[in-house]
């Protein structure tokens, strides 16, 4: 290793005791975090783009320092579901180190890594507290039976008020209005459940039945309107 001359000519001095890392709450237990395989945790985090037109949240399961699970939910920009289809492949088997020096093509998703690797070295992750952690396919459990993300999309004007179109429900088909034109519930269609049925044999209006549910007061709607037509 090189020095500079004016370290070369400083005197040693003996340095006081070196307790290392504090430790942080890892899968139930706590320990000090020196190497990257010293790191275990499942957690979740949020990134955003540069023009802030799209976000992704990552949620991924660390085994020591090794990335053995990966989920990617994706909003707001067309491109970054490609980059998230890229990530899916390139991320699981890395190192958290690896992971955080890999281009991921879309900078929301850079960013989500970036405050998931931060979260993950001071120990601030979903299991710090669960002994032994989550097991590799938890991520999966986050999506619900039909392996869909939680979805709130709504919309509204001053001029026409508020449009409810997807809420982690489903798909809005209706919304109940009352007699003074305040919504008391809506009609909404389970999409991951409606296109299991269909895999399943039935044919797509019986799925559409099936898959379609009611919130609220709905049945109590005195009129009813498609929220992306009326």
């Amino acid at each position: 290793m090189e020095y500079a001359k004016d370290i070369e000519k400083m005197d040693a001095i003996s340095r006081c005791f070196n307790h290392g890392s504090s430790p942080i709450p890892q899968e139930g237990s706590f320990s000090k975090a020196v190497r990257v395989e010293d790191i275990s945790g499942f957690s979740h985090s949020v990134g955003t783009c540069g023009l802030k037109q799209g976000a992704c949240k990552l949620t991924l399961n660390v085994k020591e320092g090794i990335i053995e699970e990966a989920l990617f939910e994706c909003i707001g920009c067309s491109g970054m579901t490609q980059s998230a289809a890229m990530a899916a492949e390139i991320l699981p088997g890395k190192t958290l180190l690896e992971a955080l020096n890999t281009d991921l093509v879309c900078d929301a998703i850079n960013v989500a890594m970036r405050e998931f690797f931060l979260a993950m070295a001071y120990g601030r992750t979903q299991t710090a507290y669960s002994e032994g952690g989550l097991a590799v396919g938890a991520g999966l459990e986050d999506l619900g039976r039909s392996k869909r993300s939680q979805i709130g999309t709504t919309y509204g004007t001053t001029v026409k008020g508020p449009r409810y179109l997807e809420l982690t429900d489903g798909y809005v088909t209706e919304m109940a209005l009352d007699d003074e034109k305040r919504i008391i519930g809506y009609k909404y269609v389970e999409l991951g459940k409606m296109m299991d049925d269909i895999a399943a044999g039935f044919s797509a209006n019986e799925a559409l039945e099936r898959a379609t549910n009611t919130f609220g007061r709905y049945h109590d709607g005195t009129s009813f309107i498609d929220p992306r037509k009326a």
